[in-house]
Formats: C-alpha cells, sequence, structure tokens
C-alpha cells in the first residue's frame, strides 16, 4: 500500500479565522506545506512564524498559483473572495471558504458555476453544523424521529458589538443587513436540519432600523418562509442588543415541530455564566478593529457563547477546530463530512437577500428568484 502524498495548503487572509485553521494545519500529519497570504505584512509575516510556516507573499496570486498548493482556504474579508476563490478554481483546487462565497448573488452563482463546472470540492465555512447538539438534532431527524417537517421557528439574539465592527471594514452598507451577515448561520442550519423538506416557494419579511440607522444597518429582520408543502419556517434575527449584553455573538432559540414529534433547542448560552468584579472586555472585536470598541466593561459573561469556541491552554477547542480538522481529513483522505457545500451558501446568500428584498418593498417575494432581478431589487 502507498503512502499518501502530504498536501501543500495555501490560507488567504491571516486574521482571526485564517490564523486559527492555520494553526490547526500545522499540526495535522496530512500536510506538508503551508503558505501564506495577507494583504497586510506585519499580521501575514507574524503567523508565519508563530506556526513555522514554509512561504509568505502579500499576493494571494503568487500564492494561489505556486506548484507546492494542492488545496486553498479563503479567509479574507467578506467582500474580498470572489477573485482569490475563482483563480483557485482555475487551479483546480480544494477549497475551502468562508461564507459567503460572494456579497453579489450574481457572483456568488458565478463562484458555483465555476465550481460545478470544473467539478472542484469546495465547502464553505458554517462552522455551527460541527457542534455536539447540533449533530445530535440532524441525526435524530433524518431517520425519522419526528416525522415529516411542518413548521419551524429561530429567534437570533446579538449584541451590536458585530455589526458596529463590520461597518467600520466597508464602506458599502447596502448589503451590510442581520440576514446577510449574520443570519446566515441560523438560517442555514436550519435549512440543513430540514433537509430535503426545505423547499422555499415565497417569503414575507419586515426590518427595523432604529438603533442601528447612523451606521447604515437594520436593527433586525424577522420573516416567514413558505415551502413547497405548505410548511413554514419563521426566521427572526435582531443584532442591536446593548454592547453590554452578556453573549458572544449570537444567542439562537430553534424549535422544529414534524407530524410526530418536536425538537426544541435552547442555544442561548444562559447555563454557564460568569460574573465577576474585573471587567471581561467585549463580547465580540472583529480582528484589528478595537478602536471605540475595547472600552466596554461587561461584568457578566455567557461562557461558551463564541462561535467558533473556547480558549484552554492557549488553544482554541470547540466546532471551528472539529470543522478545520474534519476538512484536513476529508481532502486527505477523501472521508465524508457536514460541511456546507457551495450550493448550500449560494440558496443561503439568495435566501437571506430575498428576505432583505420583501421587508425593503413591504411584499411577499416569490421564490425561486433569480440572483439579476435580486440584486436589481436591492440596488434599485
Amino acid at each position: 500500500m502507498s503512502e499518501k502524498k502530504e498536501l501543500g495548503l495555501a490560507v488567504i487572509g491571516c486574521g482571526v479565522v485564517g490564523r486559527i485553521r492555520a494553526t490547526l494545519a500545522k499540526d495535522f500529519p496530512g500536510i506538508g506545506w503551508i503558505g501564506l497570504s495577507d494583504m497586510n505584512e506585519t499580521v501575514g509575516k507574524k503567523l508565519k512564524d508563530d506556526i513555522n510556516a514554509d512561504f509568505y507573499t502579500n499576493d494571494f496570486r503568487e500564492l494561489i498559483t505556486r506548484p507546492e498548493v494542492d488545496a486553498v482556504i479563503i479567509a479574507t474579508s467578506t467582500w474580498a473572495h470572489v477573485e482569490p476563490t475563482l483563480i483557485a478554481i482555475e487551479q483546480g483546487h480544494k477549497l475551502f471558504i468562508e461564507k459567503p462565497l460572494a456579497t453579489d448573488a450574481r457572483q456568488s452563482l458565478e463562484i458555483l458555476s465555476a465550481i460545478e463546472e470544473a467539478n472542484i470540492d469546495a465547502v464553505v465555512g458554517y462552522t455551527q453544523r460541527f457542534r455536539r447538539r447540533f449533530l445530535v438534532v440532524k441525526e435524530r431527524i433524518q431517520t425519522g424521529q419526528i416525522g415529516e417537517f411542518n413548521c419551524a421557528v429561530v429567534r437570533a439574539f446579538m449584541n451590536r458589538m458585530a455589526p458596529t465592527g463590520e461597518t467600520r471594514l466597508t464602506q458599502d452598507r447596502r448589503f451590510l443587513t442581520p440576514m446577510v451577515v449574520s443570519g446566515t448561520h441560523s438560517l442555514d442550519m436550519c435549512f440543513w436540519l430540514m433537509g430535503e423538506a426545505a423547499k422555499p416557494v415565497s417569503i414575507y419579511a419586515r426590518s427595523r432600523d432604529v438603533i442601528m440607522k447612523d451606521l447604515g444597518t437594520k436593527d433586525a429582520t424577522f420573516g416567514l418562509f413558505t415551502m413547497e408543502n405548505g410548511a413554514m419556517f419563521s426566521m427572526n434575527i435582531c443584532w442591536a442588543l446593548p454592547k453590554e449584553w452578556p453573549g458572544a455573538v449570537y444567542g439562537l432559540e430553534i424549535g422544529i415541530v414534524g407530524t410526530e414529534g418536536v425538537i426544541d433547542i435552547e442555544d442561548t448560552h444562559r447555563d454557564v455564566i460568569l460574573a465577576t468584579e474585573n471587567p471581561q472586555g467585549p463580547a465580540y472585536v472583529p480582528f484589528g478593529q478595537t478602536k471605540g470598541l475595547t472600552e466596554v466593561e461587561r461584568n457578566v459573561d455567557f461562557l461558551t457563547s463564541f462561535p467558533p469556541g473556547d480558549i484552554f491552554d492557549g488553544e482554541l477547542w470547540g466546532p471551528m477546530r472539529e470543522e478545520t480538522n474534519s476538512w484536513f481529513g476529508r481532502i486527505y483522505s477523501g472521508k465524508s463530512t457536514p460541511h456546507a457545500t457551495a450550493a448550500e451558501a449560494h440558496r443561503n446568500l439568495m435566501m437571506t437577500m430575498a428576505m432583505d428584498l420583501s421587508a425593503k418593498r413591504g411584499l411577499e417575494v416569490k421564490l425561486p428568484i433569480g440572483p439579476d432581478e435580486l440584486m436589481s431589487g436591492l440596488e434599485e
């Protein structure tokens, strides 16, 4: 039996998530070469030194086209995924793309089409699929424990640190909405759990912009999807809670009702609470965006509420570690994994943007809707 060839990995983007995944790659026995790229040389070279990577450049084109590369992680800023992803597809590399594929539905479809035409193994970063509680729920639903899907409801609460940080990274606020940026995670979770029953034919949504209006975004978006068989899915998110709110990013409640049972998921992280005289700092600080955020004092913290996982002894443990190492196993040995596919990621973007379009018009939007019609409606 011949030994498997060690893989060469390119990590494009060395911020928080890129650093996490590159650090895990360093310890994976099937990866023999690591190259890094980031526009910020200080950030990129620091990560190169920290993990003893083999190569660094501030030009992602140079890295992706190097002969050592077999697989690529796209961990750039949200609006900078398209060009490096398309170049990696041209090179035939296996891909891990942080969500979304693109912030424009037309570009998202372009990427999906290129992936499918080239028959590329590409997955997208929806980390919460790798949490134990959601994996067990998926298993129970797909083995028929609650019967056929009838209705579902999601409530997602977030403090305003995430949108405050995101608005400082771009002047284009058109698609900087709670659904497109953050609600996509809980929407993906529910569509994944529903499985084949998730065939929406319409969406009606409303948004509110009182608290976050000056930042050019919405406070909340609530919507109701109707499925092909008449089943209903209520998707609701608010990311305008006070900065002092203890939860780091998400607090979720999900209820899924079937014809033979129900699954009720309480994921607000209030089971492990720290209260202390020592300020805990902000719940969420986007990489490099500390101005105006770190002065927030929080003396109560919902532990285990940071989506990627938790730090113990200097290392990250939790779903992002599971997700990343599982992908390494996928590309090295071909094992099956629960990662989101590019098709599912494109669907998620289309559904979140359809919610925004419905809210903008104050009218129901029929589904499916094409990217051109969707984008022209949002841009008008």
